[in-house]
């Protein structure tokens, strides 16, 4: 399932938990690993300095001094790099995320692998902010394949997988992601948990939907899964459905600690939403932000088209 995967890194500890993540899948699945960091922004133009993208300095960018890079990237991982089979380490100059989704399409890789925040002071400042990195933001909103975005220390990490869920909100987005956890947990062996929250967040004052009302919507939730998603399930029955009432990202945590989920699959910005609400509020960067386990984001049908009818 995983010929070639991306590990987009600042070589910093911020990223070390989402590298042990990287070097398990490629021993897992035998794949190609591409260790991928950005340097930085040349200064202007095609000037000789760049403004380091970990620390914000200005350095004298040679060959010399990429070399030192890779070489410091090398000591980085050097525990890791021990046992991987098929990994390769490169540094570029350039806007991080142009970069990471440049070479993610010019690899055809099936999945990138990052952290959530690409500075140690991003780390501390979502205890104040609630905001992730504004590079995971921007890949995973443009990325043609899966990002799996990890936060905090990964226990289980594909080797022993048994529970996925997967947020679905009906949005065309959605239905990919839905397809590609479907796939995943074919694969490993792993139980689909199916979760949809009912958004009871309605807005204006005064504007409260009677428990009648609520049911309804329900009703009409399962059947839309059912429907939009389950029919597209073949010689497939290890899954669940759940649906519940409530501010979707903190349902979708709750009931992710209570299956003990070891993956979280969405869809990231399903919904037109004014950008600025977006980045202080989105779904899947607040559960990025808050869930013990890694959080995928799938917004294209490029990895799944072997699974849609």
């Amino acid at each position: 399932m995983f010929k070639k995967l991306l590990f987009a890194t600042t070589a910093s500890p911020t990223c070390d938990n989402a590298a042990k993540v990287a070097f398990d899948l490629e021993l897992k699945w035998d794949a190609k690993l591409f260790v991928f960091h950005v340097l930085g922004m040349p200064t202007r133009g095609f000037s000789q300095y760049i403004t380091d993208s970990r620390t914000g300095e200005t350095d004298q960018i040679d060959p010399d001094y990429i070399e030192w890079v890779k070489e410091e990237m090398k000591n980085t991982y050097g525990e890791l790099l021990k046992d991987s089979e098929n990994s390769e380490l490169e540094a570029v100059i350039g806007m991080p995320h142009r970069e990471i989704l440049r070479k993610a399409r010019k690899e055809n890789v099936d999945m990138i692998i990052m952290g959530a925040h690409t500075r140690e002071e991003d780390v501390g400042a979502t205890r104040y902010r609630s905001i992730a990195g504004s590079t995971m933001q921007k890949v995973a909103k443009a990325a043609r394949c899966p990002v799996v975005i990890i936060s905090r220390p990964c226990t289980t990490c594909w080797k022993l997988f048994s529970n996925i869920v997967v947020g679905v909100d009906f949005s065309k987005a959605a239905d990919y992601a839905f397809l590609w956890a479907y796939k995943l947990a074919k694969e490993v062996g792993a139980k689909l948990h199916v979760f949809h929250a009912l958004d009871v967040n309605y807005g204006s004052a005064g504007q409260v939907k009677s428990q009648v009302e609520i049911e309804n919507l329900l009703a009409a939730a399962n059947e839309k899964i059912k429907t939009r998603h389950l029919k597209k399930i073949k010689n497939f029955d290890n899954y669940a459905v759940e649906i519940w009432e409530g501010i979707p990202y903190v349902e979708i945590l709750k009931y992710s600690r209570k299956v003990n989920g070891d993956l979280i699959v969405m869809a990231h910005h399903t919904r037109e939403i004014d950008p600025e609400e977006a980045l202080l509020g989105s779904t899947v960067e607040q559960v990025v932000l808050r869930a013990s386990c890694p959080v995928a984001s799938v917004n294209h049908p490029d990895k799944v088209a072997d699974v849609i009818d």
